[in-house]
């Protein structure tokens, strides 16, 4: 299984479309703020955002931002603060965001190097919080309600075959209880060189809804961000590594991989940016395109891979992102802040 992908992707690259950032005549830059820009690379981007949207914060000074989740039956935003071992929440427009559980990702007693929290957060099908445990280096389920949440967990994948994940880093589930996720070494303390380390590649999982998990791709360097088009039928996962991509797989009936490739090389991408980094979390716009952290911040893809738009945040990197319910609100979560984005 561990190779299959490898021969998939030399036959069924879907596209790398727009390695290179547009030429400066096709991009229309709005003007600055003290937070970032809006720059637009094609025209088609006028009907996803406006070349001039403010950017706010609307939570500050925490030591990671990462996992944003938008619960629509609460009205209320969720967010890992991944070096803190919390997931805090925010409600509205005029309140700060307060602690909603902790420990988040880490419940043992002993102390522990490394981003012990919660990363990725998502929904289930029936609006079950569930969470990527980078410090117990597991995937779980909230055993609480999201009224009165408290840090009671069960486990849906403690390990494959026997050895403890990575650090389980970000999900996604489907409408049929597949929940699928990436499985990176950020987590660990000292690496791809820490001794804790039990798994030698960096792996993409599924957790089907009878609660088996299976190892579909261990090809990926560094795989982060992972999310399911509107129709479930391609998986995307972004790798983080020095020379970035954003992937696309087809699945089949059951949710297993068929085929796949590179969507989008990123090399060029991150070369040419002044904040150098790679693909992290993204989440799909309700036109089927990807809002994705990377280079210079969020860059917005469409489904054949060609760069439309970036949302540009300045001096700082970003590491996900998430939509409210209408997907005209974009929430941002970048290194010690939280931010917001109105859209069209």
């Amino acid at each position: 299984m561990k190779n299959t992908l490898k021969v998939a992707a030399l036959y069924y690259t879907i596209a790398c479309i727009g390695c290179n950032a547009p030429n400066k005549e096709s991009t229309t830059t709005a003007k600055d703020s003290a937070l970032g820009k809006i720059e637009i690379y094609d025209s088609s981007a006028v009907n996803l955002i406006d070349s001039n949207a403010t950017i706010e914060i609307i939570g500050r000074n925490y030591k990671w931002s990462e996992g944003p989740v938008w619960v629509a039956s609460k009205q209320m935003l969720l967010f890992s603060d991944v070096r803190a071992n919390k997931i805090f929440h925010w409600k509205s427009m005029k309140d700060t965001p307060v602690v909603y559980l902790t420990p988040s990702g880490y419940t043992d007693t002993a102390f522990r190097n490394g981003e012990n929290g919660s990363n990725g957060l998502a929904l289930d099908k029936d609006g079950k919080l569930l969470l990527c445990q980078s410090g117990n280096r597991q995937v779980v389920r909230l055993n609480a309600s999201l009224d009165s949440p408290k840090p009671a967990f069960t486990v849906l994948a403690p390990n494959y075959n026997g050895k403890k994940f990575n650090s389980p880093n970000d999900l996604v589930a489907d409408t049929r209880n597949n929940i699928y996720f990436t499985d990176p070494i950020y987590g660990l303390p000292e690496g791809d060189k820490d001794p804790t380390r039990e798994i030698n590649f960096e792996g993409v999982y599924k957790i089907s809804a009878d609660g088996k998990t299976t190892l579909l791709i261990d090809s990926i360097p560094n795989p982060n961000g992972i999310a399911l088009s509107l129709d479930e039928k391609i998986l995307y996962v972004g790798s983080s590594n020095e020379h970035t991509k954003w992937y696309a797989y087809h699945l089949d009936k059951n949710g297993d991989i068929q085929n796949g490739g590179v969507l989008l090389d990123g090399t060029a991408l991150k070369e040419k940016a002044t904040r150098k980094q790679g693909a992290d979390g993204f989440k799909i716009d309700k036109y089927g395109n990807i809002f994705t952290s990377g280079p210079d911040g969020v860059d917005i893809l469409s489904p054949e891979g060609k760069l439309l738009a970036l949302i540009k945040i300045y001096n700082r990197q970003t590491s996900n992102c998430a939509f409210n319910e209408t997907k005209d609100v974009l929430f941002i979560t970048a290194n010690d802040v939280v931010l917001r984005v109105k859209l069209h």
